[in-house]
């Protein structure tokens, strides 16, 4: 959970963008949008696979 009290004397748009990166930081926006729509447990596996194909494959040629 995001917590933000206003600062004294701190205006709305410093505090509207204080807020956003505490959002950004706690990684809420990135879980709204892996929540919006429902995904098969075998996407989820498969995506999560490529991905972990992908760095494997960029480890390789950063050792080279």
């Amino acid at each position: 959970m995001v917590k933000l009290r206003l600062r004294e004397n701190e205006s709305i748009q410093d505090a509207v963008r204080r807020f956003r990166k505490l959002v950004e930081h706690a990684g809420i926006k990135k879980e709204m949008r892996r929540r919006e729509h429902y995904e098969k447990p075998s996407d989820s596996r498969r995506r999560s696979r490529r991905r972990a194909e992908r760095r494997a494959r960029l480890a390789r040629l950063a050792g080279l």
